[in-house]
């Protein structure tokens, strides 16, 4: 009976916890979903991580990193609300435990930098309704356990004790996904992307040169499709920005500040330019880049009009959820494509993509260039701000350094005698690509035909007639940019400016 009575009281803890997280999140739907417990609770986390464990995160899971995250965080409330449960059986303790976390959530909440005065309700109320629960179901279970085990009373007992934690536990899940629906519903960020209609950019993409694609099978497209598209952030609640209500503040070491409203970006002289982006957490070989068809306003102009200061040399650009990303000032004024982008392949920014409007500027890594929901740009200095990653020991400037990888035959892949065609791409965004080599099994370095090149913002293909012979291989690519330097073989990580070495596979001839 002590076991099961046990047993119960962990049952109805993880039931208290999934109802108080479920109507925290409905509250949160109505507030604001990134003031859900586990949500913020999250993004103290991220905010916090060592860069080790950052980067150990992204190595290991990738674009899942997030998911990872989350389900962390899920299987501790889980382990933590069952605990309480043990411990409300012998006293109160339980409930002061539910009443603990719940106001440790609401803090993060409330501290993060787009809080309201109303963050912190969600966590507040969802943890009372949780204490409230979990003291009903613990009753039930200890007027089942003083029952004698033999009579119908305890029977009726039991039996009434596991509909109310079944109960408990289906309408917190209920309610969760009530809320993720009221969120994403009345925050209007879907419905105002749906509703709108990309402008015709003043200066549309030049067409594509015939044969930037190679067409060797089992390539990553030219373009990469929006679905497909990596995205490494550190939102965990996407945010849900209407495209109506978002506006740009531009100041700092400015002559005067200047304020950008979306009718203003969308009435400008928008350009539509085929943009290569890459993470600089992409190991050799990786596959953290893609290429989109992104059509934005320039940030030059923008700028311009605001008067940069002559002793500034960054500009921090800040996510609407507090990201933040330091980017040096003549990469925006050199007269590259540098822009803020509303549209990715022929239709608005997906919501994960930064939706209504993000940055993107050839040439430099995402992590000191490419923010998402970006609401404000601050002309600085490096010896006076630094961005997100900068204190986490990544430099604080992020150039693209030059690479390759091989798409075609996938590492340790099987292919028979013959000629086999090696294919992938190359990259050196802003300094583009004049050559390829590929070499087997430690020999002399051969040419590599080039695809055409779109421009010196995007990748290129390349593919190689190799005459295959039985036996195991080992394959090396580098990559030639524009400013005829050969992408080194030293081999180094990601952390702190990018990684390099030649990428290498192997592969076996039938």
């Amino acid at each position: 009976m002590n076991t099961n009575r046990r047993l119960l009281a962990a049952g109805a803890g993880l039931a208290s916890g999934v109802f108080a997280l479920g109507l925290a999140q409905v509250i949160a739907g109505l507030v604001s979903p990134s003031s859900a417990p586990i949500v913020a609770l999250g993004d103290v986390v991220v905010a916090n991580v060592p860069a080790w464990l950052k980067n150990f995160a992204v190595s290991t899971f990738g674009t899942h990193d997030k998911v990872a995250l989350l389900t962390v965080a899920y299987l501790v409330a889980a382990l933590l609300s069952a605990l309480a449960g043990l411990l409300a059986l012998r006293g109160r303790a339980g409930t002061w435990l539910v009443l603990a976390l719940g106001a440790v959530a609401a803090l993060a909440a409330a501290t993060r930098p787009e809080s309201t005065a109303l963050a912190a309700l969600p966590s507040l109320i969802g943890a009372a309704a949780g204490m409230f629960v979990l003291q009903r179901l613990v009753v039930m279970i200890r007027e089942w356990g003083r029952a004698d085990p033999d009579t119908a009373a305890a029977l009726i007992a039991g039996r009434r004790t596991v509909i109310g934690l079944g109960s408990v536990l289906a309408v917190g899940i209920a309610t969760g996904a009530l809320g993720n629906w009221l969120g994403a519903r009345l925050r209007g960020a879907t419905a105002s992307r749906d509703a709108l209609k990309l402008p015709v950019p003043a200066d549309p993409a030049p067409a594509w040169p015939s044969g930037v694609e190679v067409g060797v099978k089992g390539m990553e497209p030219f373009l990469t499709p929006n679905d497909d598209f990596y995205r490494i952030d550190t939102a965990l609640s996407v945010p849900l920005l209407t495209a109506e209500d978002w506006s740009l503040r531009i100041h700092g070491l400015v002559e005067r500040e200047v304020t950008l409203t979306w009718a203003e970006l969308v009435a400008g002289d928008l350009v539509e330019r085929d943009l290569t982006l890459m993470c600089v957490s992409n190991e050799i070989g990786g596959d953290l880049t893609g290429t989109a068809r992104w059509i934005g306003l320039p940030i030059q102009p923008l700028l311009e009009r605001a008067g940069v200061g002559k002793d500034a040399d960054m500009v921090l650009s800040t996510s609407s959820d507090g990201w933040t990303a330091s980017t040096p000032v003549e990469t925006l004024t050199d007269g590259r494509d540098a822009i803020l982008a509303i549209g990715m392949n022929g239709e608005p920014l997906p919501l994960e993509h930064g939706f209504p409007v993000r940055m993107i500027v050839p040439g430099l890594y995402g992590y000191v260039s490419a923010t998402k929901w970006v609401v404000d740009l601050e002309v600085t200095r490096f010896d006076r701000a630094e961005g997100y990653w900068t204190p986490r020991g990544w430099s604080e400037r992020g150039p693209v350094k030059t690479g390759s990888r091989i798409d075609v035959p996938g590492n340790g892949e099987k292919v028979d005698p013959g000629t086999v065609t090696l294919a992938g791409i190359a990259w050196a965004e802003h300094r583009g690509i004049t050559g390829v080599e590929v070499r087997v099994d430690g020999g002399a370095w051969q040419k590599a035909t080039l695809g055409a090149e779109d421009s010196v913002d995007t990748w290129r293909q390349w593919y190689f007639a190799w005459n295959a012979v039985k036996g195991s291989h080992e394959i090396q690519v580098r990559a030639t940019d524009g400013d005829n330097a050969v992408q080194t073989g030293d081999e180094a990580p990601p952390a702190p400016d990018g990684a390099t070495g030649w990428h290498t596979i192997s592969v076996t001839v039938r």
